[in-house]
């Protein structure tokens, strides 16, 4: 654009003239760039002072195109720069993956005052110094973390890897970038296979020299100890608590899909006991009448099979299959929920209470109690 142009836009009072003078300055200021022309400092101070005039008022496509355009300009205006990091992540994402102009303390202010999109963005962007790698951590959302792990040539600690490592056991997305990273030791390896699937146990495999047999033998073990009652090597009971961990996970999520789409019915219940998945039926049983797991499990091991009714009650499992599900629910948890004749009798009154909200108030007053 001819310099006539750009200051008939300058005087024009037009929005989308003052969005057109804005882009066509860049333009200018990237021509001079390329031609190594160094602007006045006084100049380029006055310039600064002109864009942040025209982006207070640009039109968000403006402000795109413009994010995209000094994105990797390294004589873009600081404070610009970091307006435009802080615009919608759509805006913010170019200049926070490109910009030379973001110094580590504009990424950390950003983590702190942005949306999670604009974390993962920063915690994704190549070559983030140490503190900002800490300060990333610091945050914990398993997103940012899961996109730092995918971050090689962040500069993460051996510390910051342990704590992405420690993060892993519970956070599936943080596993498969992390088996990949650079800086993973052999031994952190070891304990990345207990907690990964087949396909990443194969990677490990074939990166490190680790014996997956011996490893394979180790978790079995922890599980078959762990369900018989046995005492564990800390390892086994590492692994055992992984499996454990991922098992809750899974069966939390089965639980909330059958409940969103109104599938969580009685017969669910039932069928968990009968396929030996104790802790299955305590989380599809908290879900369907709404209480906390901890409501139900304190029920099943009570003295007072009248509590596991109650909760029946509630969840409107026939009186009929009552004997059942207490048969089995004792079956898989050793024999509780315990108590004798009379406490069978007050179990088999429960059902007399016949309205689900009513034993639902009542199985909650008892737990409290």
């Amino acid at each position: 654009m001819q310099p006539n142009e750009i200051l008939k836009l300058a005087k024009s009072g037009v929005p989308a003239d003052r969005e057109q003078l804005l882009l066509a300055l860049v333009d200018l200021c990237a021509t001079n760039d390329r031609k190594s022309e160094r602007i006045d400092p006084a100049v380029q101070s006055l310039m600064n002072s002109v864009f942040m005039t025209l982006v207070a008022d640009a039109e968000r496509q403006i402000r795109q195109a413009l994010s995209q355009r000094l994105a990797t300009a390294d004589w873009a205006p600081h404070a610009l720069i970091n307006v435009l990091a802080l615009d919608e992540i759509e805006i913010a994402r170019p200049v926070i993956a490109q910009s030379p102009v973001l110094e580590d303390g504009d990424l950390i202010r950003i983590l702190a005052l942005a949306t999670l999109e604009h974390q993962i963005a920063i915690a994704a962007r190549p070559a983030i110094g140490a503190q900002v790698v800490e300060t990333v951590l610091k945050i914990g959302e398993p997103a940012v973390l899961a996109a730092l792990a995918g971050n090689d040539t962040a500069d993460i600690s051996q510390t910051g890897m342990a704590q992405l490592l420690d993060a892993s056991r519970k956070v599936a997305s943080i596993r498969s970038p992390l088996v990949r990273h650079p800086r993973l030791t052999p031994d952190m390896a070891e304990q990345l296979y207990v907690w990964v699937g087949q396909s990443l146990r194969s990677a490990i495999v074939s990166r490190f020299r680790v014996d997956a047999e011996a490893l394979d033998r180790e978790i079995a073990e922890a599980v078959r100890a762990s369900q018989a009652g046995e005492a564990v090597t800390p390892a086994r009971a590492q692994a055992s608590m992984t499996v454990k961990d991922d098992r809750a996970e899974m069966e939390r999520r089965l639980v909330d899909k059958l409940h969103s789409s109104g599938q969580l019915r009685p017969g669910f219940l039932v069928k968990a006991l009968h396929e030996q998945r104790l802790s299955l039926f305590v989380a599809a049983l908290a879900k369907r009448i709404d209480v906390p797991a901890a409501t139900v499990e304190q029920a099943i091991n009570s003295d007072q099979p009248q509590l596991l009714a109650l909760a029946c009650v509630s969840a409107g499992i026939d009186r009929s299959a009552y004997d059942t599900v207490l048969r089995l629910v004792r079956d898989l948890n050793r024999n509780r929920p315990g108590g004798g004749s009379e406490e069978g009798r007050r179990a088999m009154a429960a059902f007399g209470v016949g309205d689900p909200e009513r034993a639902r108030a009542v199985l909650q007053r008892a737990a409290v109690g």
